[in-house]
């Protein structure tokens, strides 16, 4: 007898449930109000559905920074929908993490569904840190399905350690390899829910990224025997195919796509055999958003359109943003601005920071905390680490390996940050020094005429240089600060310190020092 598990799944949607941006709250094509609607009309009625969320879900929009950071009273929003649509399953993904463990612990408790992540346990035992493991499912017809979760264990890089503490995070690959022999012997199907990508190009195998253990999803497929369906996510891709015979998904971010596996078991009582798989995306672009959902949604959504529509203070002349790609290769107010909040709460005269996707507006003449939320999207405190100057050639050599030049000599961005997810919050802008990016020399050799106060900076002297929590911790790929002594932690998030000190001010000037270049001879001669 034939029988077909009908498996969706849902992942990064990072706080997206309306269809519309936050900046202008223009609509779009996003949100899980629209992911309802599919996930309704796919489920309605259908046999054998498991319907599981793979992480990355409490932390994303202004929606949730709210709820997490100004009033938590009521029940996490996320959890409200993810409870009423029926979900079977959540995995925790690395940004769970982002507003400390209290909160995540409360969301957890406040969910009518197990969360998993196997990997994830208690410091210095193998007890999961969020409950259990895995989940088995069994249906009418006898199959018994097991879900396993796991999270990338690249965590701590990221992370404020104080977010993850008493926690560790095992090796993902090693875990698997503990649970599924296991679970093979008391479950039909296997499926791996995996909050974390590919390491590897899915055809030919070869790396696609520096092999950190970031992402693993590529050694599952390769290396642990007996998963029949892996769901991957973190990157933000639309994957659909097959590894080493193992059946993968992603399904990129905000909702835009519910990814769904079809498996065909045969048999009956206690003995089914998978036939046959696939993997599909559905797109959610033709689907109106489910009015459940946005009648759940619509108390928390009012107060935080109230809180964003606050005024702050203005601007005395031009914070906006225009061309995002101008923004990375000229020095602008807007970044001068972020980094001389950043020097101001610090106490220190050297920051770095990123203009972190290609949506940031700038600020125009009034700002408001929608401004704000929408510009700095990250939930990141800060930190003053002691640097050697040698360390700081080294991040700034990473941080110039963002360009490339085309044919024409015109600076484009080099494949590495936007393959197979943008990357542009791993390019960073300093204030407090002055360097030159020479693109016509090699990678790794591209910084030139860098000063601290009009000398050369040399290589064994130290210098207080203040950044995000993540990119100290060496976020982006930057061991060359990661472990460096922690001068002072600034546990206060970056919109609250930038409302601050705009509040202070009332006007703030929109300033400009020009103190880094990046040279290319056809960029200049335009």
């Amino acid at each position: 007898m034939e029988q077909i598990i009908h498996i969706y799944v849902t992942s990064d949607i990072h706080g997206y449930v309306l269809p519309l941006t936050y900046a202008n709250n223009e609509k779009a094509k996003i949100g899980l109000a629209r992911t309802a609607t599919l996930v309704k009309e796919n489920m309605s009625n259908r046999p054998n559905t498991f319907l599981i969320d793979n992480g990355d879900l409490i932390q994303g929009t202004p929606l949730t920074y709210y709820h997490a950071k100004i009033d938590s009273s009521d029940v996490n929003q996320m959890v409200l929908l993810l409870n009423e649509l029926n979900y079977d399953a959540a995995v925790i993904g690395n940004h769970e993490f982002n507003y400390g463990l209290p909160y995540l612990y409360k969301t957890v408790e406040e969910s009518k569904f197990p969360w998993l992540s196997a990997n994830i346990v208690h410091q210095g035992t193998e007890t999961p840190a969020f409950g259990q493991p895995f989940v088995i499912k069994t249906f009418d017809c006898g199959i018994k399905v097991a879900l396993l979760g796991l999270t990338t264990q690249y965590v701590p890089n990221w992370e404020n350690p104080e977010h993850i503490k008493g926690i560790s995070f095992l090796d993902a690959v090693e875990t698997a390899r503990k649970w599924v022999p296991f679970l093979r012997t008391i479950s039909d199907v296997i499926i791996v829910s995996y909050h974390g990508g590919f390491e590897r190009d899915l055809k030919t195998g070869e790396p696609t990224e520096t092999l950190t253990k970031e992402n693993q999803a590529y050694q599952l497929c390769m290396e642990v025997e007996g998963i029949d369906v892996l769901l991957t996510g973190h990157q933000h891709r639309l994957l659909e195919g097959e590894v080493n015979g193992v059946t993968i998904i992603q399904s990129g971010t905000q909702g835009t796509e519910l990814g769904y596996v079809e498996v065909k078991v045969d048999g009956e009582g206690d003995s089914w055999k998978v036939k046959d798989k696939r993997a599909k995306l559905l797109s959610v672009s033709d689907y109106e958003p489910d009015q459940q959902v946005l009648d759940l949604i619509q108390p928390y959504e009012s107060q935080t359109q109230n809180w964003l529509d606050q005024p702050l203070g203005q601007v005395d002349g031009d914070m906006t943003i225009t061309d995002p790609m101008l923004t990375r290769l000229v020095d602008h107010p807007f970044i001068e601005f972020i980094n001389k909040v950043q020097m101001d709460a610090a106490g220190v005269d050297i920051s770095s920071t990123a203009l972190f996707d290609d949506h940031s507006k700038g600020f125009s003449k009034h700002i408001t905390m929608r401004d704000i939320v929408s510009n700095y999207v990250y939930p990141n405190t800060l930190k003053v680490i002691e640097l050697t100057g040698r360390d700081m050639k080294d991040a700034l050599e990473r941080s110039a390996s963002y360009f490339s030049v085309n044919e024409e000599g015109d600076p484009i961005i080099n494949p590495a940050f936007s393959i197979p997810k943008p990357q542009h919050y791993n390019y960073d802008m300093w204030e407090g020094i002055d360097y030159t990016i020479d693109l016509s020399k090699p990678i790794g050799h591209r910084i030139v005429d860098l000063l601290y106060k009009g000398k050369p900076i040399e290589d064994d002297s130290l210098y207080e240089v203040v950044m995000n929590n993540y990119r100290a911790g060496g976020g982006g790929d930057y061991p060359m600060l990661k472990g460096k002594r922690v001068v002072k932690d600034i546990p206060i998030d970056m919109s609250e310190l930038m409302a601050n000190y705009v509040l202070n001010r009332g006007t703030i000037r929109a300033t400009c020092d020009y103190n880094w270049h990046v040279k290319v001879s056809s960029f200049l001669k335009k």
